[in-house]
């Protein structure tokens, strides 16, 4: 696929006679491996595409509904006007009115890492995605994407694919060879690390996770150590006891700070995904554990950021981010660092904006709502429910 990336400044008025399709900056780094695409938001990129008749109407911003047109793999598609599960959903859910829990206050010591002599640790906040190579990416696919087989580590806690359709996942196969396609940015995944790889078929609307991916080259076939499939039209939540693509069992992608919302012009309206050293068992909505640390939080946990927190001295997608943060919190999903917050890894996002505003938030500027709090979700069945003999 020819491309070129070209200075706004010599854009000509478009002609709508060729087969010319001008990328925003944000897909110049899915599409080309050209520094000043990433690095300058001046620049904008030129993509030969069998799509004719499609335009920019802005400097670097595109039309979400000409990129979501689109029926093939996208990286990064912005979802904007998506609805990632009911707005009854646990990830959707309005915490500010949430009782606080008991514990709320020795579990924030914990996190802080006030424990034994040391009463004074601080614990700040920390964006744990920006530029390659961090964060989430994330791929849209169109329905009619070919499955792939996986072979699971934890098969008997694993979707072989999404109910009613065939066994497999939509794994581009680029994502063999190419970066930006798995967490980690290794092509093919590499050996280490968490590898998560995350699929949204936009016409069924589903959605595909997978953890510690790799693509087996010997073998011919991909690998992961879990898997998980859910319809993000639905509030289905996995059986007790299972896992996920994540740690606490539940979906990854509805948790992650995406760049087209945090510089939209609507509120962000879903909880974040977030980390602890440690987690102690587990709690609604989370379905599984994975530890049973004394004093730490358990996975599903959420932390509310306060209301008294002034966001004015912020910029305006920061304060997007901490507002959601205050509505609707963080969810801890995942063992890693304390204070970790997931979001997508896009080659837009500024670190020098992100990571002084977010230290600037501590653990103690949060308190733990009450654990398991279910609020107007409600409990449901679990789904997906298989006989093992």
């Amino acid at each position: 696929m020819p491309a070129s990336c070209v200075p706004l400044a010599q854009e000509s008025a478009p002609d709508l006679s060729g087969d010319l399709h001008i990328f925003p900056v944000a897909r110049c780094a899915d599409r080309i491996p050209d520094e000043r695409c990433r690095r300058h938001e001046s620049w904008v990129c030129a993509v030969e595409m069998p799509i004719r008749r499609l335009i920019t109407f802005g400097a670097v911003v595109c039309s979400a509904a000409v990129l979501a047109a689109q029926s093939g793999v996208v990286l990064n598609e912005p979802l904007v006007g998506r609805q990632v599960f009911p707005p009854t959903n646990w990830w959707n859910q309005d915490v500010s009115a949430a009782p606080l829990d008991p514990s709320s206050t020795a579990i924030i010591n914990w996190i802080s890492g006030r424990t034994g002599g040391n009463t004074t640790a601080v614990r700040r906040l920390h964006p744990d995605f920006g530029p390659p190579p961090y964060g989430f990416p994330y791929i849209v696919v169109p329905g009619s994407q070919p499955l792939v087989p996986v072979t699971f580590g934890y098969a008997d806690e694993s979707d072989p694919g999404a109910p009613g359709a065939p066994p497999g996942y939509p794994i581009p196969s680029e994502a063999k060879t190419q970066p930006h396609y798995i967490e980690g940015d290794v092509p093919g995944g590499g050996p280490d690390g968490d590898r998560h790889v995350l699929m949204i078929d936009r016409d069924r609307w589903l959605l595909f996770e997978t953890f510690a991916t790799q693509w087996n080259a010997a073998a011919g076939r991909w690998e992961a150590g879990s898997g998980a499939v859910f319809n993000l039209s639905t509030n289905d939540r996995r059986p007790d006891t299972w896992t996920s693509a994540d740690a606490a069992g539940l979906a990854i992608f509805p948790g992650l700070i995406r760049y087209d919302e945090a510089f939209g012009t609507a509120e962000i309206r879903h909880a974040f995904r977030a980390t602890t050293r440690a987690t102690n068992g587990y709690v609604w909505p989370a379905s599984h554990r994975a530890g049973s640390t004394a004093g730490a939080p358990p996975m599903g946990a959420r932390l509310r950021l306060k209301a008294s927190k002034n966001l004015s001295g912020y910029s305006a997608s920061v304060q997007r981010i901490f507002r959601a943060m205050q509505q609707y919190g963080l969810i801890v999903a995942d063992n890693g660092s304390d204070m970790y917050i997931s979001g997508t890894m896009d080659a837009r996002w500024n670190n020098d904006d992100l990571n002084p505003a977010f230290a600037s938030l501590t653990a103690d500027d949060f308190e733990v709502i009450q654990l398991g709090w279910v609020g107007n979700s409600g409990p449901r069945p679990p789904t997906n429910l298989r006989i093992i003999r």
